[in-house]
């Protein structure tokens, strides 16, 4: 189209400056330039704000001019982990609900505790499929949408995800999705026999009910009409046989009899179309998951827990902190005799200062909920942060940096 009409306008005005004389043919080299950026400015600008009012109806971000400056730059604000510890992005009508309130009270998701692989394509070209991924087939490249970089597919095709290891018995997989039809499915493979039906879990977008997950073809529940103007964060806990969906704050399949087999990749096999892409971003699969805590920190003297999230660069505790939040106070509360060291570790992101203030803060703030809410006697809780000064994993590497945010547990 954008050729079409710059042919059309420069052959136009060819024809009415043909009969100029004199230095009018030099003005005509000057004047063709002029109109010929004029149209591919004014045609790309059309474009971009075409392909913007798609996305954002899609996804409910329509823009109001009533809104401030402010309110506008929030929204382009990236989804997923930041620096400094555990972090994600609110979630839409749970901004301002604490752990344990509302949705999220029966919410029993906890991610595993070391990190496999994590992948935001922060660091992938734009226009390109990334090179941590294995490509199969299919039309997917990298992506940039609000300040935050996806993958996006726009046909059928596949992609594998390698892990250093073979996924473990107990294995987490999180990832945050976006499509807006029916057209759009993810289906997670495990990399074993599939030929079995009980060997992936799909999610979908179905257009009477919202974003679905099922495993196995077993689904829980359907997702509510709110999900479909929203970018979801998908979620798969397995524990042996015992495999459970969520999508957000919400359960949609929990399989006790599932045969998901364990291999050293994940397989991934997606449906989207040119004018309804599929997006998906923040990659997170880990070891470990739901287990006993106290048995976990008796065996050891520590335990280290990625499920404790927080506000971007706050203290404050988010709703999704629901689950490690209630097993710790459930086992101060049973064992009275326990006396804990509850410490703050951040990866190296940052200035140092900020990130060790910031560490000392979110132990504090852990602390000061399992008194609140739990009744711990305060003087069996001792916090400290350690900032970016004990690593357990690279700072260079993705995943190096995710294990290193982390709330650690020590028995005193």
């Amino acid at each position: 189209m954008r050729s079409i009409w710059r042919v059309l306008l420069l052959g136009a005005l060819v024809l009415a400056l043909a009969g100029w004389a004199g230095n009018a043919n030099a003005q005509l080299g000057s004047l063709k330039k002029k109109v010929k950026d004029k149209v591919e400015k004014k045609t790309d600008e059309k474009v971009d704000k075409k392909i913007d009012e798609t996305l954002n109806k899609a996804t409910g971000e329509e823009e109001d001019t009533t809104k401030s400056e402010e309110s506008k730059e929030a929204k382009k604000k990236p989804a997923g982990q930041a620096k400094g510890g555990q972090e994600g992005e609110s979630s839409e009508g749970v901004e301002a609900m604490k752990p344990g309130e509302g949705v999220w009270v029966n919410y029993d998701f906890i991610p595993g505790d070391r990190i496999l692989f994590f992948e935001d394509f922060s660091k992938s070209p734009v226009g390109d499929f990334p090179q941590r991924l294995e490509f199969i087939e299919g039309n997917m490249e990298v992506a940039e949408w609000n300040a935050t970089r996806w993958l996006r597919a726009s046909t059928e095709g596949d992609f594998n995800i390698p892990l250093p290891e073979v996924l473990p018995q107990r294995f987490t997989v999180e990832l945050d999705y976006w499509g807006p039809t029916g057209a759009n499915t993810v289906e997670i493979k495990d990399g074993t026999d599939q030929s079995r039906n009980d060997s992936r879990v799909e999610l979908w977008w179905n257009l009477s009910s919202g974003i679905r997950g099922e495993t196995g073809g077993k689904a829980e529940s359907d997702m509510p009409e709110k999900v479909k103007k929203r970018v979801s964060h998908c979620r798969l806990m397995g524990d042996g046989k015992y495999l459970k969906v969520y999508i957000n704050e919400t359960r949609v399949a929990n399989v006790p009899n599932a045969t998901f087999g364990r291999a050293k990749m994940l397989q991934f096999h997606v449906w989207a179309e040119e004018d309804e892409p599929l997006m998906l971003t923040n990659f997170r699969i880990a070891a470990g998951g739901k287990k006993i805590l106290y048995d976990a920190l008796m065996a050891d003297g520590r335990v280290a827990t990625q499920g404790i999230y927080f506000d971007s660069g706050s203290d404050r505790l988010r709703p999704e902190s629901t689950p490690t939040l209630k097993e710790i106070g459930t086992m101060l509360k049973e064992h009275a005799d326990l006396k804990l060291l509850i410490e703050g570790h951040t990866d190296n992101v940052g200035e140092d200062a900020s990130n060790q203030t910031l560490s000392d803060k979110r132990a504090a703030a852990v602390k000061a909920y399992l008194v609140s809410t739990y009744q711990i006697d305060a003087a069996r809780l001792q916090t400290k942060g350690f900032g970016e000064t004990k690593p357990v994993g690279s700072n260079d590497t993705p995943e190096g940096r995710q294990n290193n945010r982390r709330v650690e547990l020590v028995k005193l």
